[in-house]
């Protein structure tokens, strides 16, 4: 039976996800006189990805083109990209920016002397055409949108709540007929909140914003709540899925035993940074001659691995004290305030000596397949941001895209929901009214933390060892014997016991693990961010 306050909701959009596509989803359906209801599992929806993003953002530089940016993806990309997604970004991307961060939210970003924006430059691109908010973009961003879609009456923001499943007709529907369609409708989904109820929050559309995979890895720069719950969920509900082996590790977070690998950005090697060994030997040229420390992130990374094994040591360094390129005049605490007072708890001078670094767990390339518009392969249900894959960053992201592919395709999927409302193609009321309400799998109260804290240590450790920057036939063999075997336990356990977070995050959290290492076993060809070393 359902708990005692769980309600039933009608809504013509539910977003979940409270990060940059779901924001801007939400704001431009409320723009279009579109209600909408935006779910977070998080207490504050800032709480998310976004807000710890750094470098910046892709506008347009000086000199700069779609075409330019286009090139640039394709090679960041490694021959896997879907070119039209990478054009679309390219032209649509810099309008978007203007429209929606500078003039809707009015996001504080920095500017030059003259007041004209700041660009700068980072790995992988030909010309400087990030724009940033000193060295806290994304929380800039975030805060920004935030507080425009609070002055929206059609959106309402639901904190501490936690998507359970997507609801379709083939899984769900009690109208037998409904089930027999040949591309399954979605719905709505069943929501638990803080106090334990399940609500069934009905929608003619659904948006799947709830970020990445990071926290399915011991190392990672992601929130605690980037555990692929709308993958597991979409392939649940049987949406296609793709590229998901390509996990990205970003090559320089904070080593130190307490900084739970705070990320270093990569806009200080766009201002000179420069990596060294132990010994204070640049490394870079030995592994990208060209591109040396602005190469892309898979290959600062395998390079960084391969300095700490050959050499034995436990990191290696990022100096940009010694390197540093004045900025409009700044001195390196103005241009990265948030990274210099985050190293100076740690016991790290960034203006006078090398930041130790190691690589982690960045960014998700793959995800739930959808097109231009963000749908996906289910009808009304579509995938934007971290969580989609539009083929947008093929085998490796370009950095600084991903905070414009949650715009960009945030903004055209609500555009689409908002054509698609107006041309009257809704879900009748028959076919909600079949929807039962939650229906729990369980009841019994054996719930253990320790236990759950456990399985959680054993999928992290598993994806760090066995999927993690340098793969093999072997241990992606293990790791899906082992992620396998501990999903149809946490099945049985999820059957039996009382509805929870701690239980739905770590039954969404197992399978999109399996869904990761099986897929990085499946694949043979390394490409970008999926090395196999055999």
């Amino acid at each position: 039976m359902s708990p005692a306050g769980a309600r039933r909701i009608r809504i013509p959009a539910l977003v979940i996800g409270s990060g940059i596509a779901g924001l801007t989803t939400a704001l431009v359906l409320a723009r279009k006189g579109i209600r909408s209801i935006v779910l977070t599992k998080a207490d504050v929806p800032e709480d998310c990805n976004t807000a710890w993003a750094q470098g910046g953002i892709i506008y347009r530089g000086r000199n700069d083109s779609s075409g330019s940016l286009t090139r640039d993806i394709l090679r960041a990309g490694a021959g896997l990209c879907n070119a039209e997604a990478v054009r679309f970004l390219a032209s649509r991307g810099p309008a978007v920016v203007r429209e929606i961060l500078i003039e809707e939210a009015g996001v504080p970003f920095t500017r030059t002397r003259k007041g004209d924006l700041d660009f700068t430059r980072e790995g992988a691109h030909s010309v400087a055409r990030i724009v940033h908010s000193a060295d806290a973009t994304g929380r800039a961003i975030e805060l920004a949108l935030l507080a425009r879609v609070k002055r929206e009456r059609r959106v309402t923001l639901w904190t501490n709540a936690t998507a359970i499943d997507l609801i379709t007709a083939r899984h769900h529907s009690t109208d037998v007929q409904q089930r027999y369609a040949l591309q399954d409708p979605c719905l709505g989904a069943y929501v638990l909140d803080a106090s334990g109820s399940v609500h069934t929050v009905l929608a003619d559309f659904t948006v799947l914003a709830s970020g990445g995979v990071g926290r399915l890895f011991l190392h990672t720069t992601n929130t605690e709540h980037a555990i692929g719950d709308g993958l597991s969920m979409a392939e649940r509900a049987g949406a296609a899925v793709l590229n998901v082996e390509y996990v990205q590790f970003h090559p320089t977070t904070l080593y130190h035993p307490d900084a739970g690998r705070f990320l270093i950005s990569e806009a200080l090697r766009g201002e000179g940074a420069v990596l060294v060994n132990r010994a204070g030997e640049a490394f870079m040229h030995r592994y990208d001659p060209k591109r040396k420390d602005l190469a892309p992130r898979d290959v600062v990374t395998r390079a960084i691995v391969e300095e700490m094994t050959t050499r034995g040591d436990p990191c290696v360094y990022l100096d940009l004290a010694h390197n540093y390129r004045p900025h409009e005049g700044q001195a390196i605490r103005d241009r990265f305030p948030t990274i210099a007072a985050t190293c100076d708890g740690f016991g790290v001078d960034i203006a006078k000596e090398p930041i130790p670094v190691v690589p982690a767990a960045h960014y998700f390339c793959g995800g739930v397949l959808a097109d231009l518009e963000g749908k996906t392969t289910i009808r009304h249900l579509y995938a934007i941001g971290e969580t989609s894959c539009t083929g947008l960053h093929g085998a490796n992201r370009l950095a600084s895209t991903s905070l414009l592919e949650g715009l960009v395709w945030g903004y055209h999927a609500a555009l689409s929901i908002a054509d698609r409302l107006e041309k009257g193609q809704t879900f009748a009321p028959s076919m909600f009214r079949a929807i039962p309400g939650w229906r729990s799998p369980g009841d019994a109260q054996n719930e253990d933390p320790a236990l759950v804290q456990q399985d959680w240590t054993t999928i992290r450790n598993t994806m760090w060892n066995y999927v993690g920057i340098v793969r093999t036939t072997e241990r992606l063999g293990r790791a899906v014997a082992d992620i396998r075997d501990l999903e149809k336990r946490l099945s049985r356990f999820y059957h039996e016991t009382k509805i929870s977070k701690a239980i739905v995050d770590l039954f969404h959290g197992v399978h999109a693990s399996l869904l990761i290492a099986q897929a990085a076993l499946k694949n043979p060809v390394s490409r970008g961010c999926h090395y196999r070393k055999s």
